[in-house]
C-alpha cells in the first residue's frame, strides 16, 4: 500500500480504548503537568531510576492559551465559510454535506487534490474542475521558497495567480515539509526506524554534520533546499504567508514528531503545536481576509494525549479540525484510531464544523475513513499512481507496464464506466505503449483518468451514505 505522506508520524504508545476514555481529562494545563503522575516508566535501557534517582530536568513552557482571552466574536459563525449538513447515517458516524466557502462549494465527504508547487502534476486546472475537483491542496513551504508570498501578493493571490478564480483552495503552514528536513521521507523513516537510510549510507560524511532544522520555542529554523539560505519559520510568518496566497482554507504550525519518539518527548511535542496553533489562531483573528482557519488534533495513537489535543483545540474558535500527527501505518491502525477518536467531534459544537484527514486519500482508507465522520480527504495519491503507470478503475488497480497483459488490448478503456476523455478515445494498448515510450502525454491522460476516478468514488459514496448504506 502506498503510505500517506503524514503518515511518517506513528504514534508508538498503544493503550486501552476502553481504560482511558473513561478516565477523559477536560483540562487546559500543559500536557507535562497532566502526565507528571504517569506510573509508565520512561527510564532508558542504559540506566534505571534506582542506579539515577535524580529527577529530570523539564525547562519552564509557557502555559496554553485561555480560550477567554480570545475575542467573543470570533467564536460566532461566520457568513462566508459554513458547514451545511445535508444528512447524518442512522447506521454510522457518515455524513454527507456542503461546505461554503468565498470561491464555491466543496461537497462532502470529498477528495481534495494536491498541487504542492500551486499546479497539478500532469494536469491543467482546467482538465481538473472538468473531472469533478473541487478543492485543491497547495504547499506553503514549496510556494514560499518559489515564487515566495510577495510576488503571490502581488499577482492578486494564489487564485488569481494560478488561474482558478472559481474553486476553493487549501494551504498548510509548512511545517509538513521542514520537520521532514530532519526526520526524513515517510518511506525512509518506517523502513529505517527513524534513523536515515541515507544517513546509514553517507555515515562518515554526516555523522559530524548538525541537523538541518533547529526547533526553538518561538519556531523552527531551517535551511531553502533551492539557494540554502537560512529561514525562520513561527506561527506567525505563516500565517502571514497564507494571508498573501489568499486560500480559503488556511492552517496554523505545527510540530511533527518521527517516527520512533518517547512518550514524554510526543508529549512536549503536542504541547508545543498547541502553543504554536493558539499563536497562528491569534495573528490570523487580526485580519481574517474571509480565511478559516483549521486546528491540526496531535497526540499519536496514545489515547489520552489525543483526547487532551481535542478538548484543548476545539475550545478554541477554529473554523474547522484537521486530524494530524501520527496516525498510524498503515490503514487498519488508522481505522482503529479513529474509532475510538472520532466520537468526540459528535459532542455539542464540535459537529457543526469540517473535518479533514490531512494526507490520507487512499481507496482503502478512504472507505475505512467515512463511517467515521471524516468530510475531505488530501493526498498525491492518484496523482502519484498516474505518473508510475498505476490507473484507478472500478474493478480494481490496472498497472499499465504489464505488457502481456496490456500491450494487444484494442479497443478496451481503462474503465468502461468511466466519463473522462481518456476512457471515451484512448484504449489500454496505446496508454501501454505511451508508457513504455515514455511519451509526457502518458501522466497527463492517466493523471486525468485518475482524479476522475476519485471524484466519482467520492460522488458514488455520498449516494449510498443518503441510501443508508454507509
Amino acid at each position: 500500500m502506498l503510505l500517506p505522506r503524514r503518515a511518517l508520524f506513528v504514534g508508538a504508545f498503544q493503550h486501552s480504548t476502553s481504560n482511558h476514555l473513561r478516565h477523559r481529562h477536560n483540562t487546559l494545563r500543559p500536557l507535562r503537568d497532566l502526565f507528571s503522575a504517569s506510573p509508565t516508566s520512561r527510564s532508558s535501557s542504559s540506566s534505571s531510576s534506582s542506579d539515577n534517582p535524580k529527577k529530570k530536568y523539564v525547562p519552564e513552557i509557557p502555559p496554553l492559551e485561555d480560550p477567554s482571552s480570545f475575542p467573543s466574536w470570533s467564536y460566532e459563525p461566520r457568513d462566508y465559510f459554513q458547514y451545511e449538513l445535508i444528512y447524518q447515517s442512522k447506521i454510522s458516524n457518515a455524513r454527507v454535506g456542503r461546505i461554503h466557502t468565498p470561491h464555491g462549494i466543496i461537497d462532502t465527504p470529498g477528495f481534495v487534490a494536491v498541487a504542492t508547487n500551486g499546479a497539478l502534476k500532469g494536469l491543467d486546472f482546467r482538465q481538473a474542475d472538468e473531472a469533478g475537483q473541487q478543492l485543491v491542496f497547495c504547499n506553503s513551504y514549496h510556494l514560499l521558497l518559489q515564487p515566495g508570498p510577495e510576488v503571490i501578493e502581488e499577482a492578486g493571490g494564489l487564485h488569481k495567480f494560478i488561474n482558478r478564480p472559481n474553486r476553493p483552495l487549501i494551504t498548510d503552514s509548512g511545517g509538513f515539509q521542514v520537520f521532514s528536513l530532519a526526520y526524513g521521507s515517510v518511506q525512509e523513516s518506517l523502513e529505517s526506524e527513524g534513523e536515515l537510510k541515507r544517513a546509514k549510507k553517507n555515515k562518515r560524511k554526516d555523522q559530524n554534520k548538525p541537523s538541518p532544522v533547529k526547533v526553538t520555542e518561538d519556531g523552527v529554523y531551517f535551511s531553502s533546499y533551492r539557494d540554502g539560505r537560512k529561514i525562520f519559520l513561527t506561527p506567525e510568518s505563516t500565517v502571514e504567508a497564507q494571508k498573501s496566497y489568499g486560500a480559503d482554507i488556511i492552517i496554523p504550525l505545527d510540530q511533527l514528531p518521527p517516527y520512533h519518539i518517547d512518550r514524554q518527548k510526543l508529549l512536549e511535542s503536542v504541547d508545543r503545536s498547541h502553543r504554536w496553533e493558539a499563536r497562528s489562531l491569534r495573528k490570523h483573528l487580526e485580519d481574517v481576509k474571509q480565511q478559516a482557519m483549521y486546528c491540526v488534533v496531535h497526540g499519536g495513537v496514545d489515547i489520552e494525549l489525543r483526547t487532551h489535543s481535542v478538548d484543548y483545540l476545539t475550545s478554541l474558535p477554529f473554523d474547522g479540525y484537521a486530524i494530524g500527527g501520527s496516525l498510524g501505518k498503515n490503514s487498519e491502525e488508522l481505522i482503529e484510531l479513529l474509532d475510538w477518536m472520532m466520537p468526540m467531534f459528535e459532542e455539542g459544537h464540535k459537529k457543526n464544523k469540517p473535518r479533514h484527514l490531512l494526507g490520507i486519500a487512499d481507496e482503502e482508507s478512504i472507505v475505512g475513513a467515512i463511517p467515521h465522520g471524516i468530510d475531505t480527504f488530501d493526498s498525491c495519491y492518484p496523482t502519484r499512481l498516474a505518473r508510475h503507470g498505476t490507473l484507478l478503475t472500478r474493478n480494481g488497480k490496472v498497472n499499465i507496464k504489464s505488457g502481456v497483459k496490456h500491450s494487444k488490448s484494442y479497443g478496451i478503456p481503462i474503465d468502461d464506466e468511466c466519463n473522462c476523455p481518456t476512457c471515451q478515445h484512448y484504449d489500454r494498448s496505446y496508454l501501454w505503449h505511451l508508457f513504455k515510450a515514455k511519451e509526457p502525454l502518458f501522466i497527463q491522460l492517466a493523471t486525468v483518468h485518475n482524479i476522475q476516478y476519485m471524484n466519482d468514488m467520492m460522488a458514488q459514496r455520498r449516494q449510498e451514505i443518503l441510501d443508508g448504506k454507509i
